[in-house]
C-alpha cells in the first residue's frame, strides 16, 4: 500500500493541484467546472458538516474513501461506487505509434464532454481538462477515444478518462492510449495510477495485462447538498 494514495483526494488538493480548488486545512474541494471531488483531512470528523456549510445549495460532490460510509447528515447520497485502485508496478508498457494520438485543447473539450457523457469513466466538465496530458485517437475528423491525467500527488500522477466510443471498442485504442500516459508518466519521475469500478472486468484485465496491481479498494460516493 502506499499511504498517499489512501486519501488521494485531499492529498492533491493539499498538493499539486491545489491551483484547481480551494478549502481549508481540513476539507477541500475542486472548483465545480474542473471536479465534483472534495477531500477530508484523514481523521477529521466534521468533514461533512464543513463541507455543507462552504459549499452553496445543490452542489454535488465525489468523495472517495477505502472506507464504507452511511449518509452524512445534510447530504443526499445519490450514487454509491464500489471501486478498485491500481497503481503500475512493472515496465510492461510498450508504446505503439503506429496511430497518430492528438493533444487535445479546448478547442475540443465539447466533443471531450460528449465521448465521457457517452461512455461514462468519471465526471467531465469544461475545465477538467486542465488537469492536464488529454490525448485522443480521432476517425473521420471525430473523437473516438481518449484518455489524459487527473489526480496528481508528489510521486504520483492518476491516469484518467480512459474512454472508447461504442462503436469503436476492439480497436485496441486503449491499449494504444494506455501506454502512451504511463510513458508520460513515467518520464516526468512519477508512478502512474489510476481507478476502476470493481465490476469492470474488461478494463481490469486491460490495466492488468499492462501491468498495473491492486492497490486496495477505493469506494466512490456521489453526494448533494440536502
Amino acid at each position: 500500500m502506499h499511504p498517499l494514495l489512501d486519501n488521494p483526494v485531499f492529498n492533491a488538493l493539499s498538493s499539486v493541484d491545489s491551483h484547481l480548488g480551494t478549502g481549508t486545512e481540513n476539507v477541500k474541494y475542486f472548483d465545480k467546472e474542473v471536479s465534483p471531488y472534495a477531500g477530508i483531512r484523514d481523521e477529521y470528523q466534521n468533514g461533512f458538516e464543513d463541507l455543507h456549510q462552504l459549499l452553496p445549495a445543490g452542489r454535488n460532490i465525489l468523495y472517495a474513501t477505502r472506507k464504507k460510509i452511511s449518509e452524512p447528515k445534510g447530504w443526499k447520497m445519490i450514487v454509491e461506487i464500489e471501486g478498485l485502485q491500481f497503481v503500475f508496478e512493472s515496465g510492461k508498457s510498450i508504446v505503439r505509434n503506429e496511430i497518430e494520438l492528438v493533444p487535445l485543447e479546448r478547442n475540443h473539450v465539447d466533443e471531450m464532454i460528449a465521448l465521457a457523457k457517452l461512455t461514462k469513466p468519471g465526471p467531465f466538465d469544461r475545465r477538467t481538462i486542465e488537469f492536464g496530458s488529454y490525448y485522443g485517437i480521432f476517425e473521420n475528423e471525430k473523437l473516438v477515444a481518449m484518455t489524459g491525467q487527473r489526480l496528481h500527488i508528489p510521486g504520483f500522477s492518476e491516469v484518467s478518462a480512459v474512454c472508447t466510443h461504442p462503436l469503436h471498442i476492439g480497436k485496441g485504442y486503449a491499449g494504444i492510449l494506455l501506454p502512451h500516459q504511463i510513458d508520460i508518466i513515467v518520464k516526468s519521475g512519477k508512478r502512474p495510477f489510476l481507478h476502476v469500478r470493481s465490476d469492470n472486468e474488461r478494463a481490469i484485465a486491460l490495466y492488468e495485462r499492462i501491468g498495473f496491481r491492486v492497490n486496495g479498494p477505493m469506494n466512490f460516493y456521489f453526494l448533494k447538498k440536502a
